[in-house]
């Protein structure tokens, strides 16, 4: 396993080369040129996490942006859009009689919430794009999990609690929309999806950790795979994708190449000033301690039993209609410079990952383990 920078540096050039991971000074982006067709483009929702991103990206393309949402979070943003309240459970009021050249839902989770948006928008709207979740498949244990694979079924038919049932929901979210609109459906399954502004802080961990320094605990083997997409690349991408009429399933998940968690790590470590070690624990051993994968130790599952493919999703379907990845360092980075522009008493809040006292107990037990 890596141990130092130059271990991890020879390493990632074996694996394909830093460049790729990101390794490199960033460059400035260049704003995007215009659209060779400006649309008008409805976005359910709009104003959490990703929706920003695409709204922004959007309007950078010359696209007239409409928002439609509840009106509660981020009110604030984007002045220069139109703004639509209402609520996706039967509060559609606001989008009856109106037209638009494409939709991007990226606020449904309900099947009844799409059905009845995607009905009401048939005919007037030519292309919808759904932005789903990898949780929709039904088996997580098979390495190069494609978009064809079978979906989870709803084991409570008639439930609504996307939380106990996320992905089958998912699932039957998308079915609402082909049903609706057939060829003009664009499914977009990301995986776990990070960068500035994501409030779950499940790849936000990492860089927050590294940044403090010391002593890390890694979890697992150095080569298990991880899956992350930065926000600003899904989002991009999707505009992408109703501006040329791209319909189909696809995986949205990255990098382009595989990501074990040792260059994950030391990828974020390479944006930091810190002095740093990473030990690496056993999986077995931290079931042993109670420290829970995706969790406590966020981006990672060890690739066993039913989880085993977890972290080995195709992405060719979408890399050929154009989905580019950002370097890991621009990632990091700007998570790690957005984080520090919250509260204080945000930032001393993570909402996922091991707390620093427990890590530190069990990297004693680890340590004393070995003795």
């Amino acid at each position: 396993m890596p141990k130092t920078r130059r271990d991890f540096v020879r390493l990632t050039a074996a694996a394909g080369g830093v460049v790729g991971l990101g390794l490199v000074p960033k460059l400035a982006r260049a704003t995007p040129a215009p659209a060779r067709k400006p649309l008008s483009i409805l976005i359910l929702g709009g104003t959490g996490f990703i929706g920003p991103h695409h709204v922004e990206y959007a309007i950078k393309r010359g696209h007239k942006v409409t928002l439609f949402n509840r009106g509660k979070t981020n009110p604030g943003l984007f002045p220069e859009a139109e703004k639509l309240e209402g609520d996706r459970d039967g509060k559609l009021d606001a989008l009856k009689g109106r037209s638009w050249d494409a939709v991007i839902d990226n606020s449904g989770y309900v099947p009844r919430h799409v059905r009845d948006s995607a009905t009401l928008l048939k005919g007037r709207v030519k292309r919808y794009l759904f932005v789903s979740t990898l949780s929709v498949f039904a088996d997580f244990s098979k390495q190069g999990i494609d978009e064809d694979a079978p979906l989870a079924p709803l084991t409570e038919p008639g439930s609504e609690d996307s939380r106990k049932h996320y992905g089958p929901l998912k699932a039957l979210c998308e079915q609402e929309v082909r049903n609706a609109f057939g060829a003009g459906a664009t499914i977009v399954r990301p995986g776990l999806i990070v960068g500035p502004g994501d409030t779950t802080d499940r790849f936000t961990y990492w860089p927050v950790r590294i940044d403090r320094g010391g002593e890390i605990l890694a979890p697992g083997d150095p080569n298990d795979h991880v899956l992350i997409i930065d926000a600003r690349d899904l989002c991009e991408w999707c505009v992408h994708l109703v501006e040329n009429d791209v319909g189909g399933v696809y995986n949205a998940v990255g990098p382009k190449a595989p990501l074990s968690m040792a260059e994950m790590l030391y990828g974020i470590r390479a944006v930091t000033t810190k002095p740093t070690t990473f030990t690496w624990v056993p999986a077995e051993f931290l079931e042993q301690q109670k420290v829970r994968p995706w969790a406590d130790m966020p981006t990672w599952f060890p690739p066993k039993g039913a989880m085993a493919g977890f972290g080995s999703f195709s992405r060719d379907r979408a890399i050929a209609k154009g989905l580019v990845f950002r370097p890991l360092a621009d990632t990091a980075r700007d998570t790690l410079t957005w984080f520090k522009t919250l509260p204080a008493e945000r930032q001393a809040s993570l909402k996922a990952g091991i707390s620093a006292e427990r890590e530190a107990a069990v990297l004693a037990a680890w340590h004393a383990a070995q003795k």
